[in-house]
């Protein structure tokens, strides 16, 4: 399916974003793992998590839908082998985060996906787990098909490489059934989902900043206990309504209810910094995170350079940066971000394509990019390959709307695994998308 968007008027009203997908993939697997019957409400039911909801059914979860985004879960205290592969289709989180829970229970399970998932990185995940006494065997260069054989595992003292909330988490999981104390350090500090939802299932971690970098730590033999989750919306969507809002002129929108954890809003903090008019109100609690709504409206924005160390807290945020920076006056360098080339696709360079295509002017760099705009509309008209990945297909469609022409995008489809009706949504604040 292809999409358009077109210039249009500016953006109003209120709405609330999707759910967060990483809390409702933690909030499905955590109760499978519980003893007992948990309930997950706002859970965001695209394709990446019903993915995930599907693998816990396998592993012997009993799920029911209850009402529209609502799920009660019935755990065993423990996950117990499938009869067939289970097949993650592109939840790059699910299938990451199922590692780490299979390897702490004396099981075998082979993990795979589509195309796009069977292409990303999974030695990363893996050798931490193999350290642990995971035994696996999966595709060449670490690439699904993966099996694993899990149980007997030993607690593990594991500093992260890379920044990654997907290792940190499925060393955590694992750890829950390892004998002794698992330690993680973060020399950057990464989401914090796992930790706190761990916390909510009743689980004992203890954490603290260290020389070394932030120290994560969690005792093998806990039992999780049943739970309730209410998933608050995602700032990683609602990025895509507020940086429309922030190019098209006269626009003013407000988002409820969005996820506020300060190791997910850098974006915001980057967004403030080019000078956009962002404020938050009704800010509160609600299940272990803070959520409130976000008040948006058109701003000339500056190029910035980016600070390297802020992007853990934004690194989906990147392609939708890039479209914000191809409106603003002067350079915006986003460097650091490496991680981008490993997504659901070779993100980097995707828009960096995408964007010349469109008239902007784009440095491609190993580790980033840099975007060089004079504030005016960059001229679009361009038909853009995303390769099937959502968030660079949406981020296209978001420069459509303030650019001088339409922009289109070759596959809209796989928007579906984050921002289910996307173009609908948009559509009712006023854009032009079909």
């Amino acid at each position: 399916m292809q999409l358009e968007a077109r210039p249009a008027g500016p953006l109003t009203g209120v709405a609330r974003p999707p759910s967060d997908k990483s809390i409702s993939h933690r909030a499905l697997l955590l109760a499978a793992m519980a003893d007992g019957v948990s309930q997950a409400d706002q859970i965001l039911e695209g394709a990446d998590v019903l993915a995930t909801a599907a693998a816990v059914r396998a592993l012997g979860a009993d799920l029911d839908r209850t009402g529209e985004d609502c799920w009660r879960i019935r755990g065993r205290g423990r996950l117990a082998a499938p009869r067939d592969d289970i097949d993650c289709g592109n939840a790059g989180t699910g299938v990451r985060l199922l590692m780490g829970a299979i390897a702490g229970y004396p099981i075998r399970a082979t993990l795979t996906g589509d195309a796009s998932l069977r292409r990303r990185p999974m030695r990363r995940v893996l050798d931490p787990l193999m350290q642990m006494g995971v035994r696996a065997v999966c595709a060449d260069g670490g690439r699904l098909p993966a099996t694993l054989d899990g149980g007997g595992l030993s607690a593990i003292a594991y500093t992260l490489p890379v920044a990654s909330a997907q290792v940190k988490s499925a060393i955590l999981l694992a750890g829950l059934n390892a004998e002794g104390l698992t330690e993680i350090i973060e020399p950057e500090r990464t989401r914090d989902h796992t930790e706190r939802m761990l916390q909510g299932f009743g689980a004992r971690l203890e954490g603290g900043e260290t020389p070394a970098g932030w120290r994560i730590a969690i005792a093998g033999g806990q039992r999780l206990s049943p739970a309730h989750i209410r998933a608050p919306a995602d700032p990683s969507s609602a990025a895509f309504p507020i940086v429309a809002a922030l190019i098209t002129p006269g626009s003013h929108i407000r988002l409820t209810g969005v996820l506020l954890n300060p190791l997910r809003t850098g974006l915001f903090e980057t967004l403030r910094d080019m000078g956009a008019d962002l404020r938050i109100e009704n800010e509160r609690a609600e299940t272990g995170e803070t959520i409130g709504d976000v008040i948006v409206s058109h701003s000339p924005l500056r190029g910035v350079v980016v600070p390297p160390e802020r992007a853990p807290s934004m690194i989906d945020e990147y392609p939708i940066l890039a479209v914000a920076a191809a409106f603003a006056s002067g350079e915006t360098i986003m460097r650091g971000v490496g991680e981008m080339r490993v997504k659901e696709s070779d993100r980097i360079a995707l828009m960096t394509q995408g964007l010349r295509a469109c008239g902007v002017a784009v440095e491609e760099e190993a580790d980033g990019f840099i975007v060089t705009a004079d504030g005016t509309p960059p001229p679009g008209g361009a038909r853009v390959a995303t390769t099937g990945d959502h968030r660079i297909a949406m981020a296209h469609l978001v420069l459509g709307l303030a650019a001088r022409a339409p922009v289109k995008v070759d596959e809209a489809d796989m928007i579906d695994t984050s921002f289910p009706a996307f173009a609908a949504f948009m559509r009712r604040l006023g854009a032009d998308i079909s």
